[in-house]
C-alpha cells in the first residue's frame, strides 16, 4: 500500500504529458533566489564604487578633465534615455517582428519540402505514403525531444502560465533564455510538420520571454527595470505584441492582453500595448513586402467581398445561427480536449509507459493524423494536401464553388480544386473536413510540444 501511494504521488507530481517536471521545492528555490539577489546587489555596488563621479572629476586638473566630464554627462543622458519605455517597446516590437518573420519563413520551407518529397514520388503510392507520414513524425519527435531536454516548461501554449505570472505567482524557469530557444525551435518544427496546430498562444509566451530578457538587458542602463511592477507592466504589453506580430492585428492584441490580465489592467498599459503591437505588426508586414511575398502592406488574410453591398438582410439569421453553432462547438472542443488529457492521466499503466517512452505518444498521434490526411487515401475527401494557410485562402477567395449542386462547370485553381471530387459533393467534403479537423485538432494539441489551438479552431 505504501509503495502504491508513493507511485501515485509521483505520477501526480510529474504530469509528463502536458507539462515539464518540477525538480526543486519552493523553499529551496526561495533561498537560492534570495542569495542570488544579494550577490547581484554586491556586484552593482562594487561597480558603482569603481566608477568615477562628477564631483571628483571637477577637482582634478589636467587637459582631459573637461572631456571626461562631458563623457560622463553623455553617458548618464544616454542611460536615462535608453531606459525609457518607448525605447523598450520599440525594441520589443522589432525583435518580435523579426522572430515571427524568420519563423514563418522556416515553416514555409518545411511545408514546401514535404510537398516536394510527396510530388517527387508520384510514380509509387507506397513511397508517397512513407514520405508523407515519416516527415511529420520526425519533426514532431524532434520537437518533443528537444523541448523536453532543453526546457520542459516550453511545452504547450504558455497562456495559462502567463496568466499565473501576471497575477504575481513566481514560476521557475518560465521566462529564461533556454525556454525561449526551446519554444522557438519546437514551435517551428511542430508547425512545419503540417499538423493542425496554432501559433498564437506560443507567440504570447515568446513575446513575454523577449520582454523578460530585454528587462534584464535594460537593467544595465537604468535601475527602473529592476522594479518587479515595471516588469509586470512590460509583460502585459508583450502579450499584446505576441498577437500583433502573429496576425498583424494590434487592436486585437490589446484586447487579448486585457483578457489575459483580466483581474486588473492598469490604464497606463493601454498605450504601451498598443504602441508596441502596432510597431510590431507594421514591421512584420513590411518584411513581407521586402521579401516580395506581398506587393504592398495588406491584411494577412485578404478577402474580396463587395463593399457596396457587403451582405443581405436575409443573411442576418444565418449569421446568428453560425454564432450559436460556433459557441456550442467551442465548448465541445474544450470538453473533448479535456477528456483526452484526463483519460491519458488516469490510466496508470499508460502513464508509466509514456514516462519511459516520451516520444512514443507524439509519434503515434502524428502517424494517425498523417495517415488520415494522406491525399490519395482518405485525405481526398477533406482537402488533405492543403496547409492551414492555403485552406484559409481558399475559404476567403469569394468564388462560387457550386451551382445547384453541380460542380463540373467551374474553373478551379489549385486551392479550389482540392475541394472537388468526382464521387462527392463539395458540401459533403466540407462536412467531412469539419468533423475530421475537429477531433484531430483536439487530439494534436495534447502532444507535449509548443503549440496553440487558435488557428485550427479558426479554420474549423
Amino acid at each position: 500500500m505504501a509503495v502504491d501511494g508513493t507511485e501515485q504521488r509521483a505520477l501526480q507530481y510529474e504530469q509528463t504529458l502536458m507539462y515539464g517536471r518540477y525538480t526543486q521545492e519552493l523553499g529551496v528555490y526561495a533561498k537560492e533566489e534570495a542569495a542570488r539577489i544579494r550577490e547581484d546587489g554586491r556586484h552593482r555596488r562594487s561597480i558603482s564604487e569603481r566608477s568615477p563621479s562628477l564631483k571628483l572629476l571637477e577637482y582634478e586638473k589636467g587637459r582631459c578633465v573637461r572631456c571626461r566630464i562631458c563623457a560622463v554627462h553623455c553617458q548618464r543622458f544616454l542611460m536615462s534615455r535608453v531606459g525609457e519605455d518607448w525605447i523598450f517597446l520599440i525594441l520589443l516590437g522589432l525583435v518580435m517582428a523579426l522572430v515571427s518573420f524568420v519563423m514563418d519563413f522556416c515553416i514555409a520551407l518545411l511545408l514546401q519540402a514535404q510537398k516536394w518529397m510527396y510530388g517527387g514520388l508520384d510514380s509509387n503510392v507506397i513511397l508517397q505514403y512513407l514520405a508523407w507520414v515519416t516527415y511529420p513524425v520526425v519533426l514532431i519527435s524532434f520537437s518533443a525531444g528537444f523541448t523536453h531536454i532543453v526546457a520542459p516548461q516550453a511545452a504547450g501554449s504558455g497562456i495559462p502560465e502567463m496568466k499565473t505570472i501576471l497575477r504575481g505567482v513566481v514560476l521557475k524557469e518560465y521566462l529564461t533564455l533556454k525556454t525561449f530557444v526551446a519554444k522557438v525551435v519546437g514551435l517551428t518544427c511542430a508547425l512545419g510538420s503540417g499538423l493542425p496546430l496554432g501559433k498564437e498562444g506560443p507567440f504570447v509566451h515568446i513575446a513575454s520571454l523577449c520582454a523578460a530578457l530585454l528587462c534584464k538587458f535594460m537593467s544595465f542602463f537604468g535601475g527602473i527595470y529592476e522594479n518587479e511592477s515595471r516588469n509586470t507592466e512590460m509583460l502585459a504589453a508583450a502579450c499584446a505584441v505576441g498577437v500583433g506580430c502573429c496576425f498583424a492585428a494590434p487592436i486585437g492584441g490589446v484586447l487579448f492582453s486585457i483578457e489575459v490580465t483580466s483581474t486588473f489592467f492598469a490604464v497606463r498599459n493601454y498605450w504601451r500595448g498598443f504602441f508596441a503591437a502596432t510597431f510590431s505588426a507594421f514591421i512584420f508586414r513590411v518584411l513581407a513586402v521586402w521579401n516580395r511575398d506581398e506587393e504592398t502592406i495588406t491584411a494577412l488574410f485578404k478577402t474580396r467581398f463587395r463593399l457596396d453591398f457587403p451582405f443581405d438582410l436575409q443573411e442576418l439569421p444565418a449569421f446568428a445561427v453560425i454564432g450559436i453553432a460556433s459557441g456550442f462547438g467551442g465548448a465541445l472542443f474544450v470538453y473533448l480536449n479535456r477528456l483526452i488529457v484526463q483519460f491519458m492521466r488516469k490510466q496508470k499503466t499508460i502513464n508509466k509507459f509514456l514516462m519511459k517512452k516520451r516520444l512514443l505518444y507524439p509519434a503515434l498521434v502524428t502517424l494517425l493524423i498523417s495517415t488520415l490526411s494522406f491525399p490519395p487515401g482518405f485525405g481526398q475527401f477533406m482537402a488533405g494536401q492543403l496547409t492551414q494557410k492555403e485552406t484559409l485562402v481558399s475559404f476567403f477567395d469569394n468564388r462560387t464553388w457550386t451551382k445547384q449542386g453541380m460542380t463540373e462547370d467551374f474553373n478551379y485553381d489549385f486551392h479550389s480544386a482540392a475541394w472537388k471530387h468526382p464521387q462527392a459533393n463539395v458540401f459533403v467534403i466540407l462536412v467531412i473536413f469539419i468533423v475530421m479537423k475537429f477531433w484531430m485538432s483536439a487530439l494534436a494539441t495534447t502532444i507535449p510540444v509548443p503549440c496553440g489551438a487558435f488557428m485550427p479552431v479558426f479554420v474549423i
